[in-house]
């Protein structure tokens, strides 16, 4: 059997090493990038782990799910753990933060999630890291789910470990990932006894054996098809130019939030500010008396295909997702995302006007 995926030639150490450069350059940043063989968890996990451990105070932001996994990790690693957590339909302000760090002058590590797309918030990490570095403290930001919605510069910002993941906003694989690794944590990490080696989760092996070893040898073969799809994505970012496919996320984003006002059947945004709303996916609240799993699942029985989704765990009865990223960050998939709840409140009895989102969704494409 034959297959234009099957009996490829291996993945070279050089073509590896090209398309970290690409990365590299769609962030913007001079740091050393890794691309780890796995999901955005495996650097995500890896990266607390190398740098963190007894000794580390930690201020981990929580504005999601993922805000509370990161003090998970950083607890189970022996770090002391401060938690600043604010209400999920909101973003964390720069003063709570600087506010947090002047009352716990000790702490060394921030934590943060750039985007939270499980809550559709999106925090100020330009102005964070220029307080996180003031402090002195290690930052570590979670950027899956912002890069390519939004502008991501771990350089201009001050942050000392990015992650990203391109199965979001940039519309690749999710079986690659990549982290940008400054030079205060690279020296964090070789302090730390207890960061891993000889493990996949270790930035510390991929350091010694690929990027100071000159990434003329790769350590272990590589998920060859996720780094050509990874390379492709990157490819197509680049042919549309980022800052066009930005626009095209905060244009989905700014359209799903006006047509769901429009829209009206109790739907409303779950994020109050549009200024704290993340371009990567919006979140919106049910009425009283519609499990909102419920209400996606109908939206869905029509059209599988939609970018729709209700939120995780007990959220899944309040919220819902429209993941208008990557190729659905289009007019259409916004329209026929409103439609189909439309369709579905209205099987349960309420007042909607498809008409009026139709036409919101449309005036905010063309501003």
């Amino acid at each position: 059997m034959t297959h234009p995926f099957l009996d490829l030639a291996p993945l070279s150490a050089a073509h590896f090493a090209a398309i970290e450069d690409r990365v590299a350059r769609l962030l913007g940043t001079e740091q050393d990038v890794v691309i780890m063989q796995g999901e955005a968890l495996l650097p995500l996990e890896g990266a607390i782990r190398s740098t963190a451990g007894p000794g580390t105070l930690a201020l981990n932001v929580i504005t999601g799910p993922y805000g509370q996994t990161f003090g998970n990790w950083l607890r189970d690693c022996g770090a002391e753990v401060i938690d600043l957590s604010v209400p999920f339909h909101t973003a964390v302000t720069a003063d709570q933060v600087r506010e947090a760090l002047a009352a716990h002058p000790g702490i060394d590590f921030v934590s943060l999630v750039h985007a939270e797309a499980a809550t559709g918030n999106t925090n100020p990490v330009a102005e964070i890291g220029e307080i996180a570095r003031a402090h002195g403290a290690i930052f570590y930001v979670d950027a899956v789910a912002s890069i390519g919605a939004e502008p991501v510069l771990p350089d201009a910002w001050g942050v000392d470990l990015c992650v990203i993941g391109a199965q979001k906003a940039m519309g690749g694989p999710a079986g690659v990932s990549a982290v940008s690794v400054s030079s205060r944590a690279w020296a964090r990490m070789t302090a730390n006894p207890g960061a891993p080696r000889r493990s996949y989760l270790s930035l510390l092996d991929w350091k010694d054996r690929w990027t100071d070893a000159g990434r003329t040898a790769l350590p272990h073969a590589p998920a060859q098809l996720e780094m050509l799809a990874l390379e492709a994505c990157v490819e197509r970012i680049e042919s549309e130019g980022l800052s066009t496919v930005i626009e095209r996320h905060a244009t989905a984003a700014a359209a799903t939030r006006a047509g769901a006002l429009a829209l009206g059947g109790g739907l409303e945004p779950y994020v109050h500010k549009a200024s704290e709303a993340a371009p990567v996916a919006t979140t919106l609240r049910t009425p009283p008396g519609v499990v909102a799993s419920d209400l996606v699942a109908s939206a869905l029985s029509s059209n599988p295909g939609l970018p729709l989704a209700a939120g995780g765990g007990a959220l899944a009865k309040e919220m819902i997702r429209v993941n208008h990223y990557g190729v659905d960050a289009t007019a259409e998939a916004v329209q026929n995302s409103l439609a189909a709840l439309g369709a579905a409140l209205a099987g349960q009895g309420a007042s909607v006007d498809l008409e009026a989102a139709r036409s919101a969704v449309e005036s905010a494409w063309r501003r």
